[in-house]
């Protein structure tokens, strides 16, 4: 359980070192942070360059193994 720490006029939470290597984070590293009403999500900003990335890998997964993977899902 993590609780947020007074910064000036503002609250932090503070991340530790294992969790930032996992997730290949730093200080520069620009983040989202959005809620559902419930939860706060936080995760790396992806430039377009990278959501193109990501969405062509998708492509070529789905095209390679669309069928298989729709029938493991059924």
């Amino acid at each position: 359980m993590k609780k947020l720490t007074k910064h000036g006029n503002s609250l932090a939470l503070v991340i530790e070192r294992p969790i930032l290597d996992l997730l290949k984070l730093d200080a520069n590293t620009p983040l989202e942070i959005s809620t559902d009403g419930d939860i706060l999500i936080v995760k790396p900003h992806r430039s377009r360059k990278a959501n193109k990335k990501v969405k062509e890998a998708l492509a070529w997964v789905n095209d390679h193994y669309g069928n298989a993977l729709q029938r493991l899902a059924e």
